[in-house]
């Protein structure tokens, strides 16, 4: 009997034990190119597929690598994929338009850096901002302007320019997720460049206060003689966004700067604030 209990025991520790070391298994993370990121178990890879499970579960699911930006293995290893080596179907299929199609490229200029259009999208809808798109550049442009000495040797490259370039290309806010950072160096004739994108969605909360006013009249004797109460309600709506800003560098086509950030307040431009906390915590930043 007590050797019975003895072997049960054990067994139940090694059950124990086993749960515990698939608890702290660490996952393998895809990063998907519409930054959307699954912690998964990777089984299998080739040239145009990556079979992973989710925990949990046994069923293996199958994601083309053209849509997938990089995955960070659990080992500790990162693997970056590019636009240009993950689309071959694609491409092939288009081989009668590119096939003479020759990429324009400006001259490199060394030490400079160019701010790319950011993508400003609600996450609701999938719709994107182009007013927003153009205000988000510009203010990431300024603060790099604004902090030309913490980040000397760095020059920034005037907006226009980046802008005209890419527009000769046929890039702006909508595809520019699309384009290989190789192929923009080039365009842009610069050795870094940074990329942003926003996405946020938003939610709206209502309030309702009630108060009475009283009016009261008084006699010549100055005593009340009459008191009439109006009572009125007064409703206010409060919009409330989440933001979710993605910062990447990139220098000599490596990505040397990769941030995800979400701004404490979840207050209108509230994103402004994650722009400035993540450029200063990049490594072209240095404190003065």
């Amino acid at each position: 009997m007590k050797t019975t209990k003895f072997f049960a025991i054990i067994m139940l520790l090694v059950t124990i034990a086993g749960f515990a070391q698939n608890g702290s298994k660490k996952l393998d993370k895809i990063i998907k190119r519409d930054y959307q990121i699954i912690e998964c178990t990777i089984a299998k890879m080739s040239d145009k597929t990556v079979e992973y499970s989710l925990p949990g579960e046994t069923l293996q699911i199958s994601l083309d690598i053209s849509q997938i930006a990089r995955i960070d293995f659990a080992s500790g290893r990162s693997q970056t994929f590019d636009v240009s080596t993950t689309s071959n179907v694609v491409s092939s299929t288009n081989t009668n338009n590119s096939s003479n199609q020759t990429l324009a490229s400006a001259d490199m200029k060394p030490n400079t850096i160019a701010v790319l259009p950011v993508p400003y999208v609600n996450a609701d809808n999938l719709q994107s901002s182009e007013e927003m798109s153009k205000f988000a550049q510009n203010d990431l442009y300024n603060k790099l302007l604004d902090k030309s000495s913490n980040i000397f040797p760095l020059t920034v490259q005037d907006l226009r320019t980046t802008n005209s370039l890419l527009h000769k290309a046929g890039i702006d806010y909508k595809n520019i997720d699309e384009t290989p950072i190789e192929d923009l160096q080039k365009i842009l004739g610069v050795d870094n460049i940074v990329a942003a994108k926003i996405s946020f969605t938003t939610a709206e909360s209502a309030t309702s206060v009630a108060y009475n006013s009283g009016n009261a009249k008084i006699s010549d004797n100055n005593k009340k003689v009459k008191t009439s109460d109006i009572g009125t309600t007064s409703t206010n709506t409060q919009t409330y966004y989440y933001y979710t800003v993605y910062f990447d560098m990139y220098k000599n086509n490596t990505k040397i700067y990769s941030q995800t950030r979400k701004p404490l307040f979840s207050i209108k431009d509230s994103w402004i604030d994650s722009v400035s906390y993540l450029l200063k915590r990049s490594p072209i930043y240095t404190k003065k």
